[in-house]
């Protein structure tokens, strides 16, 4: 296939930006158009991609990005997407939302959680391309997975898929996200004075993530998440039991089974993966250690590589037809 155009809207968030550098090293992807968010700033370089992508940043328009665009990447606050990505679908558009708006699929969670958000049939293919390949082959709307729930999915799924944790088991996910993950808009809580030196739980029974995780997990979950003084990165521990007798050779097992020729899970065993070993990549390493009927996993992702840009990219890989690993392994 021919390149495709690919234009942005939220192109100088965090997320935004990490997509524009991706893609304007991608063999199969042109971007046409960048964009602010809508009622953003004008024209504007990024310098951090001087001598990577040669246009600049435009103001928001709907129309333009219609025109100029085959597929239209939305790293847009949730409230903004759930407005535009209609509007863009109306209209022809392909679109790859990376804002939370459009994963829940239940309507009362949905209303909970994002109030915003309107129906709309079909609903959002939910982008976790190691799980949903057959639905993101030619998918027009894709709900790009939040960076908390994909590494704990990632690394819970095979096991409740391969029946190793049992109907009743609690599941405790502690995880820890770099600042950059409360994206770009500065608050009191991401300021460095507020950070630097200091590890902050929040969100405890009222971050949407754990809908999100539940959902595609099928079973409720304690989600901790956590503020650490970093930039870019996750780390999850996540706790729960297994069948009795279960070994870390039948969880390696199924993890394996699981993620067989999906390029960008690593799998560590013992050797529990940590941060640095992730960041700037799209790779999801994932380790694991049992003792007794109980089984810790440690999961980690860049929040803006698997955990977002990346993560989107991979999908429209995968939903146009290209190499799943174009773009984001040289």
């Amino acid at each position: 296939m021919s390149s495709v155009r690919i234009g942005i809207a939220g192109a100088t968030g965090y997320g935004g930006q990490e997509l524009l550098r991706l893609a304007a090293a991608h063999p199969q992807a042109e971007p046409v158009v960048a964009m602010a968010s809508a009622g953003g700033d004008g024209s504007r370089e990024l310098p951090g991609l001087r001598g990577l992508w040669g246009g600049s940043i435009e103001a928001f328009s709907l129309d333009r990005l219609v025109e100029t665009a085959d597929a239209v990447f939305l790293g847009l606050p949730d409230t903004a997407s759930a407005e535009l990505a209609p509007a863009l679908l109306a209209r022809g558009a392909r679109v790859f939302d990376l804002s939370g708006a459009f994963r829940l699929r239940d309507g009362a969670a949905r209303r909970r959680w994002y109030p915003k958000t309107p129906d709309v049939e079909p609903p959002a293919v939910y982008g976790l391309a190691e799980w949903n390949r057959p639905a993101l082959a030619a998918a027009r709307f894709v709900a790009c997975p939040g960076c908390y729930p994909t590494a704990a999915l990632l690394a819970l799924k095979p096991l409740v898929a391969a029946g190793l944790v049992p109907p009743e088991a609690d599941v405790h996910i502690d995880a820890k996200s770099g600042v950059s993950g409360a994206g770009k808009k500065p608050s009191e809580r991401t300021h460095f004075s507020e950070v630097h030196g200091s590890v902050a739980a929040y969100g405890v029974f009222a971050h949407r993530h754990a809908a999100e995780i539940e959902q595609e997990l099928g079973r409720t979950v304690t989600f901790v998440p956590h503020l650490v003084p970093l930039d870019r990165g996750i780390l999850e521990t996540i706790y729960t039991r297994v069948r009795p007798g279960t070994t870390a050779d039948e969880i390696g097992q199924a993890l394996e089974a699981a993620y067989a020729g999906r390029p960008f899970v690593r799998l560590t065993a013992d050797r529990l993966p940590e941060i640095k070993h992730v960041a700037h990549t799209n790779f999801c390493d994932i380790g694991w250690r049992v003792d007794a009927g109980r089984v810790v996993l440690v999961a980690c992702l860049d929040n803006l590589g698997k955990g977002a840009a990346g993560q989107a990219l991979q999908c429209f890989n995968v939903a146009f037809g290209f190499d799943e690993r174009a773009g984001l392994i040289p």
